[in-house]
């Protein structure tokens, strides 16, 4: 018999918020994190802009000689996890750590890192690059260096599959407590890629807005969308058992019930024609949780502002779920935050169980040129007050990478 899964704690850092209650009261009020880029000098770039954090200092959160060890996105990580742990309630001493696990994804792990250590290189001999180099680098330190702060001894890994990374982690930490491998995992995604060379790369494959207003460069779903926006932070959730939760009076947000996954195999970057990927991984989800399409109140769209995939993802939800597509409300909360990589499933997860908790659908804002390819029930630029029984979040991701999670209202049945 499969088990039940709750999630207990919320960890977010976000341009919107250095924690949970900032990055949803930012939800709330429509606020838009993006602007321009403050963290290099972009003179001689096409790109300005991009969803960075705000009066963030490491050095709030973490010691100085821990810091000098860890890239910004293994920070970003480990900071949501101290708070996602502190909001469960969750004595990592006294539960069994080897039934303790984290899935944590970053999509490019430690880019700032390579940059400055290549630099540093060139300048005084490959030899001399920082001896924590590798492992301030490599995407799975996230997890790691989670798992070491937290004792979590069970399975410590990270799917790293583009910009469904973090909803991947989340799907796999629920399947491995569901299916009885741990009681208790933290779950989510963390990056760090507003660099001179992320933004350089990005942009080179025209995939990137190169509006000079802030405010009109992260538009999911708007006919004059023309590219994304590049975010940071992390999203962290605390995934758990249901009776392990409820032994211990564990606060429970909401109950996780479903997960889908597919692969376009079709393109390294583009989206599979239809949208047929994408409609797989919710179609998936949709029979993991045992629900009827018609059952889903709200889909937190990966909606990411440009042409191809909003306009492909709105031809999946149409081709998974039917004349239900018309019924349910869709919105994109990239326009608050920008698009976060691997990160992006793990804050838009916090955002879905919060839209649970509060009955509050968050708003597409900046939304303003009806796309006729777009045609759903956007939620455009103010939130919807909306009692909300299960919503989904998706994700999709270079390398055809499709991923979708339902959360339900817990106490329903």
């Amino acid at each position: 018999m499969k088990r039940r899964v709750v999630v207990t704690g919320l960890g977010a850092l976000t341009p919107i918020g250095n924690n949970v209650e900032d990055s949803w009261q930012g939800i709330l009020n429509h606020q838009c994190g993006i602007d321009f880029i403050q963290k290099f000098d972009t003179t001689h770039m096409k790109v300005k802009v991009a969803g960075e954090l705000k009066n963030f200092e490491a050095t709030d959160y973490l010691d100085k000689k821990d810091i000098r060890k860890m890239d910004p996105f293994i920070q970003y990580g480990l900071i949501a996890s101290h708070e996602a742990i502190k909001d469960a309630k969750l004595d990592v001493e006294t539960i069994d750590h080897d039934r303790f696990g984290v899935v944590v994804s970053s999509g490019i792990g430690g880019l700032g890192s390579i940059e400055e250590n290549h630099n540093r290189a060139l300048k005084k001999g490959f030899d001399r690059v920082s001896p924590y180099f590798i492992p301030m680098t490599i995407s799975n330190l996230a997890a790691g260096q989670i798992a070491i702060a937290f004792k979590a001894q069970g399975l410590a890994t990270c799917p790293v599959t583009a910009c469904a990374g973090g909803t991947n982690a989340i799907g796999d930490a629920f399947r491995n407590i569901r299916d009885g491998y741990l009681d208790v995992a933290l779950a989510g995604g963390c990056e760090a890629s507003i660099t001179p060379l992320g933004i350089g790369g990005f942009t080179s494959m025209k995939a990137l807005s190169e509006s000079s207003d802030p405010k009109c460069a992260s538009i999911p779903f708007d006919k004059e969308r023309n590219g994304f926006v590049m975010g940071e932070g992390a999203g962290i959730l605390v995934l758990e058992e249901l009776e392990h939760a409820k032994k211990r009076g564990a606060p429970i947000y909401c109950e996780m019930v479903g997960y889908g996954v597919s692969c376009d195999a079709y393109h390294m970057t583009a989206p599979a024609p239809e949208g047929i990927g994408g409609a797989k991984a919710m179609i998936h989800a949709l029979k993991d949780a045992s629900i009827k399409a018609s059952q889903i109140d709200y889909i937190n769209a990966h909606g990411t502002s440009t042409p191809m995939n909003d306009k492909l993802e709105t031809a999946a939800i149409k081709k998974a779920f039917g004349e239900h597509a018309q019924k349910l409300a869709v919105s994109s909360t990239k326009g608050n935050t920008g698009h976060c990589l691997g990160a992006a499933g793990g804050i838009e997860g916090v955002f879905c169980v919060k839209a649970l908790d509060d009955n509050f659908i968050p708003a597409t804002i900046n939304y303003q040129n009806f796309d006729e390819e777009c045609d759903l029930d956007i939620v455009a630029n103010s939130g919807r007050k909306q009692e909300l029984h299960y919503v989904m979040s998706n994700s999709l991701g270079f390398g055809g990478h499709n991923a979708s999670i339902i959360f339900k209202k817990y106490g329903e049945e």
